[in-house]
């Protein structure tokens, strides 16, 4: 085996090698033609890190926001599904705060110098949850193909907007200067506003939120449901309650935000995460509480029935956690230390052989890149969809296992549902994931 020392000499002669071989061709060259050969600038430390977005999963309805998948111009069929990590151009030229994907459509919190607007849509558009956009016919488009922007009735040209939630078929905004917009399917008060007596045209209604009289920080929507953080740590909710989603000691739909109670009252909550009908919240004592829908054994450590709709302290005995993600039928924590555990139905991440469980199990970081060359490795953010979930480290890696609906995981070509934990090929560090029922979206930096 060759020593350290003679490696790092046959490294030196190969670059003196290059320098003279790339001497002798400016020699050879015209000095006109060395003039206008490129030249590579190489990123520094001192390089500034942009923001990117990389999106991937089902193509159909336009949720990735790129028109040449549906239109086969470019390729010749049109692509039902992106399998692996895309860039999104539109991130290139916009400065993009949030994102979050919705049932076949995404919406992103942005900005750009050359207007005003700060919120931009694509993809599904059938209860106008992107706002309104018509065709040469005057009718409004069900379906954007790339992201088209979405005006908010702003009073202020400065305003900007700094999150996005997205449900199955609405979108709500939060702003930083003139509060909480919400738009779409209000049918059961998920928009935050009492239901109209008159008709008014969906994609043309905007609803502007006051009932909240503290500063929104979050927003988290469940199927048809909306949950509000705000800064003090208090949850709002609205929205369809069949399961006690709301949280707020009743079964039927709630109109407008309203502030819940249970065993969360007093607390001061950090985090909140729902993709369907059952809700988990984390305090910053790092303690959790659950709600809504039970069937699958989500919520078995503070009750045992199927639905509850007050919030109740679940008694899980991981230590202080950080972080909670509550899919359709399954849920998952991380504590301070970085451990993962799942429970509930589905593919959990402990292999093809294990489907359901009522007590947490744990993942082995190494699933999540601890090894003794990464031993401060570990994972610091929990995303879910449906039937599928997400983790993010801190060295920004992202990692995916579950369901693998229409490419939703990015694991590449011909590959079927995850049953552990993979780390997904993305190009850049990754500071947010937001997983759709078959799409998926992260918020990411560049290397350099």
């Amino acid at each position: 085996m060759a020593s350290k020392k003679s490696v790092m000499h046959l490294k030196q002669l190969y670059n003196h090698q290059q320098v003279r071989t790339f001497a002798k061709l400016v020699r050879q060259q015209n000095p006109e033609e060395v003039k206008n050969m490129p030249i590579y600038q190489y990123a520094t430390e001192n390089t500034k890190k942009k923001k990117r977005v990389y999106m991937w999963g089902n193509t159909k309805f336009g949720a990735l926001g790129n028109s040449s998948f549906l239109l086969p111009t470019v390729h010749k069929y049109p692509l039902d599904s992106m399998k692996y990590p895309w860039r999104l151009p539109f991130a290139d030229i916009h400065k993009v705060q949030d994102v979050a994907c919705g049932y076949g459509f995404t919406v992103f919190a942005a900005t750009n110098k050359e207007n005003d607007f700060t919120v931009f849509g694509t993809g599904l558009n059938c209860d106008g949850q992107i706002g309104f956009h018509c065709s040469e016919r005057n009718t409004p488009l069900g379906t954007l193909a790339e992201p088209v922007p979405i005006a908010l009735p702003l009073l202020n040209s400065g305003t900007k907007a700094i999150k996005v939630g997205c449900g199955r078929a609405h979108t709500v905004v939060i702003t930083d200067k003139e509060g909480i917009f919400s738009l779409g399917n209000n049918s059961y008060g998920q928009c935050g506003v009492p239901l109209e007596n008159k008709e008014v045209d969906k994609f043309l209604n905007i609803h502007h939120i006051e009932s909240i009289d503290e500063e929104v920080t979050e927003v988290v929507c469940g199927q048809d449901h909306t949950l509000f953080l705000t800064a003090s740590g208090k949850v709002y909710s609205c929205g369809w309650s069949a399961d006690g989603q709301t949280g707020l000691g009743h079964y039927d739909n709630q109109f407008e935000p309203s502030l819940i109670k249970g065993d969360i009252e007093g607390e001061k909550v950090v985090q909140l995460s729902c993709a369907a009908d059952c809700v988990l919240a984390v305090s910053d004592k790092g303690d959790v509480f659950g709600w809504g829908n039970s069937e699958y054994s989500q919520l078995d450590s503070a009750t045992d029935l199927q639905q509850i709709n007050i919030p109740k302290k679940l008694n899980l005995g991981l230590g202080k956690i950080t972080q909670v993600a509550a899919g359709g039928t399954m849920c998952a924590v991380v504590n301070e230390k970085g451990s993962v555990y799942v429970w509930g139905y589905g593919i959990l991440g402990q292999g093809p052989n294990v489907s359901s469980s009522k007590i947490p199990l744990l993942l082995p970081e190494p699933l999540f890149g601890l090894n003794e060359f990464n031993p401060d490795n570990k994972v610091v953010q929990l995303a879910c969809g449906l039937s599928h979930f997400a983790a993010v480290t801190n060295k920004f890696h992202l990692y995916m296992w579950g369901r693998n609906r229409d490419d939703c995981l990015g694991l590449g070509k011909n590959h079927g549902d995850q049953f552990f934990p993979f780390k997904i090929a993305v190009p850049a560090e990754v500071l947010k994931v937001s997983c759709g029922v078959d799409h998926t979206a992260v918020l990411c930096r560049s290397f350099a």
